[in-house]
């Protein structure tokens, strides 16, 4: 089915004949005409339900977004998590087999759509697709979401208009080696050449600062375990700083020079768990992080109790406050001489995640309605991930200065320098951070421009935003960084990045044997992983890691391995494919 919108005059022909298309919400025999624009109210309000794999909250959105979207379509979400009701399948199988997931759907591409498009889950919204002028803007994502369907029955996220051999991160990478630069500028800088040469750094920045404003012991490192899955997530992010990233069982590198997998002898896995076996043997591991969780770690992280961290959007939403850099106290990266960090390019056709109209939503034109609004300039700077952030609302967070450019405005400056302020009444009242979007997704990249302004969705790649958070900290950042800007200025000057990409790859679901085997096999990496980490001498740890070859390999690793490389393989292809495509 090809839905490009330069084949525009084919749907006004449809149009003219009136074709009727079939549309699956809710009566199976009801028909839908096509219709080419929405209307521009609503007079009955809705609730509607929103099954989002992503969301870290369960109820009614309030706050500021859930009135933008209650005054723009009379409609309240009703937000469905699985994080928040315990975690896992359970619940998505649950309203799977009573074949209602949601009016609005959230979830992952590939095997969870396919499922749900074969058990007529998802309506197929071909009817309201010319009205979605917004979405229309990325018809070539959308097209290739849907090729293997007859209609359109789900909408990518995470689109853009950059190229997908640029970065599709901001002013900072997702990965890279984070440290309290206040207490390396107070070492006098020493030279860091890789990462094995942080251990004595943080060290001494671990006894340079021994103890916590709130009176607890600091420590350099501090992990914990809720995201492990296919092995030891803290170990993994280290492994980004060169290069790699995991497929699975496998280590990939961004260009596709070089595969290993997670077991191999001196592979990148063995290299990162032996530098945190070093780090343990040193003082520098807080002995609670096997039994904390990741929100017990960002407090602490508040707290100045830890030193280190493996991802700019940890340490410094923790610790960067406007109090702490105007004291020169926060984190930066670190110049780790030998890095060559992982980045993710901008998706050609859109990320991992998708949105969809359930097949029995009360008002599926609403929810197409919704869905293109998501994709409109308002929408991107509205709503996004958690992680990524959102200008906010026109008016509230930021506004067009004098000069044509937009700009916080106090209220803004509050939020997102201070870290949060109370809304206005009329923008819906509550804290600010409250009525963030519970959606957890970003529809559209925020690095990505309004094509009417020409800005950037992303306030904090806004001129002003930049020239305003200047402070102590970044002023003496930039100093020792060759004058650079930001992180990703900085990695770029000195050819320290490798984006990988986008080519919006879905790893292919496991068989029932290699899915039986990887969930023996990674338990048995889990544990030994920590195990490790915490071994109390050199041989103990040699023989934590034989001991777990041999297990894992009795398990049947080396069988899931193949599959695992054959993976990373085929996502490399597709990258250079997607890469050459683009580049034509």
């Amino acid at each position: 089915m090809k839905l490009k919108r330069k084949a525009a005059a084919g749907v006004i022909a449809l149009l003219a004949i009136g074709l009727l298309t079939s549309c699956t919400g809710g009566d199976a025999d009801q028909t839908t005409e096509k219709i080419d624009a929405f209307p521009s109210k609503w007079d009955e309000e809705i609730t509607i339900d929103v099954f989002d794999g992503l969301a870290n909250y369960m109820g009614v959105q309030e706050g500021w977004f859930g009135k933008i979207v209650k005054d723009k379509f009379n409609m309240k979400l009703n937000i469905i998590a699985p994080n928040v009701a315990g975690g896992g399948d359970t619940l998505y199988n649950t309203r799977v087999s009573a074949g209602d997931l949601g009016d609005l759907i959230i979830t992952d591409k590939g095997e969870k759509l396919d499922e749900l498009i074969q058990g007529g889950l998802v309506a197929d919204t071909s009817a309201y697709y010319p009205a979605m002028e917004n979405a229309g803007r990325f018809d070539k994502a959308i097209e290739k979401l849907n090729e293997n369907a007859d209609g359109v029955y789900a909408f990518p996220t995470s689109v853009s208009s950059i190229p997908p051999t640029e970065s599709s991160e901001g002013i900072d990478p997702t990965f890279g080696p984070f440290l309290r630069w206040d207490l390396y500028a107070e070492l006098g800088y020493p030279k860091i050449e890789t990462l094995e040469d942080l251990l004595p750094v943080l060290k001494d920045m671990q006894d340079l600062e021994p103890t916590a404003p709130n009176g607890q012991k600091v420590y350099a490192l501090s992990l914990f375990k809720d995201w492990d899955g296919n092995f030891m997530n803290n170990a993994k992010q280290p492994i980004t700083y060169y290069g790699y990233d995991e497929v699975q069982f496998a280590l990939a590198m961004a260009d596709g020079s070089d595969y290993q997998g997670i077991l191999d002898d001196d592979g990148m896995y063995e290299r990162v768990l032996n530098f945190f076996h070093r780090a343990n043997e040193m003082g520098l591991v807080d002995p609670e992080s096997t039994t904390q969780n990741y929100d017990t770690l960002f407090s602490k992280m508040q707290n100045g109790q830890v030193l280190f961290t493996w991802w700019p959007w940890l340490g410094q939403s923790a610790y960067n406050t406007d109090a702490n850099m105007a004291e020169g106290k926060g984190f930066m990266i670190a110049p780790l001489e030998d890095q060559k960090i992982f980045s993710y390019g901008a998706e050609a056709y859109g990320g991992k995640q998708v949105l969809a109209v359930g097949s029995k939503a009360e008002d599926p034109e609403r929810v197409a309605a919704f869905i293109d609004w998501l994709y409109s300039a308002e929408g991107s700077l509205t709503n996004s991930s958690q992680t990524m952030g959102a200008a906010g609302p026109e008016g509230l967070t930021w506004e067009m200065n004098d000069a044509g450019e937009p700009a916080l405005t106090d209220f803004g400056k509050q939020v997102f320098l201070s870290g949060d302020a109370p809304v206005p009444a009329e923008w819906g009242g509550g804290a600010y951070l409250d009525g963030v979007s519970a959606l957890n997704v970003s529809v559209v990249l925020p690095i990505d421009t309004d094509p009417d302004s020409g800005f950037p969705y992303s306030y904090k790649l806004w001129e002003s935003y930049q020239e305003l958070t200047a402070n102590p900290l970044t002023e003496d950042w930039s100093e020792h960084m060759g004058g650079a800007a930001t992180t990703m200025e900085y990695l770029k000057n000195n050819d320290q990045v490798i984006v990988a990409p986008g080519a919006s790859f879905t790893i292919p679901a496991d068989d029932s044997e290699i899915e039986t085997l990887r969930n023996q096999v990674k338990a048995v990496i889990v544990q030994s992983s920590w195990q490790a980490t915490f071994a109390e001498s050199d041989a103990q740890f040699d023989q934590i890691w034989s001991d777990l070859q041999k297990t894992a390999t009795g398990l049947g690793y080396d069988k899931v391995l193949e599959v695992d490389l054959a993976t990373a393989k085929a996502q490399d292809q597709q990258r250079k494919a997607v890469a050459k495509e683009f580049s034509e």
